[in-house]
């Protein structure tokens, strides 16, 4: 999928009564992707009426889960997924990389380098990784709570 082409937002059903918005992009995974991801992001949220500290946490946590793949992976693309459901909100990026054993934390580093994962660990309720299955990359994925004056997805 070529960035910009088929970038859908779908109302998905997830179980009965329960309705999530889900927005899912594609993008090189070249370092001016970054950028591009955080556009896009911002333009998500911003039309799903999400702002404040959730706004700004989503996206610098879209900027190090995309950076993160473009410069740890072997990837020719990069996939980003957002996902509200309720007063929650799921980031996912999946790479094609296949970097054994997955993203680490580092509690400590003194470089610029190595605190993305510290950052993502700091700003999210939860995070993780896993295979996407098929052998076909990585998924790594935050949630954040939203809710006050925010109205929920």
């Amino acid at each position: 999928m070529a960035p910009g082409s088929a970038l859908i937002p779908r109302l998905m059903d997830l179980t009965p009564g329960t309705e999530a918005l889900r927005y899912c992009f594609a993008l090189p995974a070249r370092p001016e992707s970054v950028a591009g991801a955080r556009q896009l992001t911002r333009a998500r949220l911003e039309s799903w009426r999400l702002g404040g500290d959730v706004y700004d946490a989503a996206v610098l946590i879209v900027s190090e889960l995309v950076t993160n793949a473009v410069v740890h992976t072997a990837s020719t693309r990069v996939v980003c997924e957002l996902r509200c459901l309720g007063r929650r909100l799921r980031i996912a990026v999946q790479d094609q990389g296949h970097q054994p054993g997955g993203p680490r934390l580092r509690r400590c580093s003194d470089d610029e380098h190595g605190r993305g994962l510290l950052l993502v660990d700091t700003m999210s309720s939860s995070w993780g990784s896993h295979d996407a299955g098929d052998d076909s990359g990585r998924i790594v994925w935050a949630e954040l709570p939203h809710g006050g004056a925010e109205r929920p997805c």
